[in-house]
């Protein structure tokens, strides 16, 4: 009995050991394949903020062209009212200076009359010009914006 009792022992002792040295080798594995997904995950998540710190800049950019395009346009388009008014007061005063001559009652009334069709002619030319300018400056304007709407759209369109 002593002998099989030695025997025995000798069968079991291994086993604890190589049981032990099996989960030691699993746990170091499981740390192994833990942390490659922790660092895949970390990647992932440094170079997704890094393309929102990116686009948030591009976006900041935008802006800054939009605001600078605006103000500029709207100087241009200020200057280009007042050459207008100048001109149309140069020809309001001409024409008041012609009336002080006038011979008569006849020929005053169609000076006037000749005023009135001229100035509203030009207010209906320069409307159209000022309205086309106006949508041009909004069009430039915005074009920015609009150009980093269009990359968002097709960022996250996708991304879904």
């Amino acid at each position: 009995m002593n002998n099989t009792f030695t025997t025995a022992a000798t069968t079991i002792a291994p086993q604890p050991a190589q049981a032990m040295a099996n989960s030691v080798s699993g746990i170091k594995d499981g740390m192994e394949q833990t942390q490659a997904k922790m660092r895949g995950g970390v990647e992932r998540a440094m170079t997704a903020t890094g393309e929102m710190l990116s686009f948030g800049r591009g976006n900041f950019e935008a802006f800054a062209r939009s605001s600078q395009i605006f103000p500029s346009g709207m100087q241009e388009l200020t200057q280009r009212m007042a050459v207008m008014a100048k001109a149309t007061m140069d020809e309001t005063i001409s024409t008041m200076k012609a009336l002080s001559s006038v011979k008569s009652l006849k020929e005053a009334a169609d000076m006037q009359l000749q005023l009135a069709r001229a100035t509203m002619d030009q207010a209906m030319a320069q409307s159209s010009v000022l309205a086309a300018s106006t949508m041009e400056l909004t069009e430039q304007a915005f074009a920015p914006i609009g150009a980093r709407m269009t990359l968002a759209t097709e960022k996250f369109t996708k991304t879904a």
